[in-house]
């Protein structure tokens, strides 16, 4: 019961860093419009950060442009606000009723550098992830489980590593593709 215990709660928190890497990799402007580049936005509605996604209907009705269509036609000033506090690299543009974004097309040195932060954000994923494993090998070592039972659990400890980098890489090369499409 113990062993199985420690095996699933490491699946568990391995699968919610990989997770957590690709929903990071979502919000980096690859040239193309994409709703995720903006929907977790923190804009001040009414003195509280809400996501952008919460206030308004993101559409993208060209390949490089997106519009955001606010629920509360009050909040379009506080949305262009934020973004243009964010990372975005975008200038919004409105009519007071409809914010919207235009992506620019990225030169081949500002592609370069976003597939760097990219395989950085990776190599952090993963050193997140060899500390789960290092944190679960010490709960292993610490109970009660037999000889035979930790060595079975080490080994498959270190097969939820391998399988978890697995799919980090694959984030990675995806989202690399994406960035190099011209």
């Amino acid at each position: 019961m113990l062993y199985k215990q420690l095996i699933d709660e490491l699946k568990d928190k391995m699968k919610k860093a990989v997770v957590h890497f690709q929903d990071e990799t979502k919000g980096l402007r690859s040239g193309r419009a994409s709703a995720a580049l903006v929907e977790n936005i923190r804009v001040d509605y009414y003195g509280s950060p809400t996501p952008l996604k919460q206030l308004a209907s993101i559409t993208i009705p060209e390949p490089r442009s997106l519009t955001i269509k606010p629920f509360d036609v009050g909040a379009v000033k506080e949305i262009e606000k934020a973004i243009q506090k964010s990372e975005v690299g975008i200038t919004p543009q409105s009519d007071g009723k409809v914010v919207r974004l235009t992506v620019p097309e990225m030169s081949e040195e500002q592609r370069n550098k976003l597939v760097a932060r990219v395989k950085e954000m990776s190599e952090h994923a993963k050193v997140a992830l060899r500390n789960l494993r290092r944190d679960q090998l010490k709960k292993v070592e610490e109970s009660t489980l037999t000889e035979d039972e930790m060595e079975k659990a080490k080994e498959e400890i270190q097969k939820l590593l391998k399988t978890s980098e697995t799919d980090v890489e694959q984030v990675l090369s995806a989202k690399k593709k994406e960035i190099l499409e011209t």
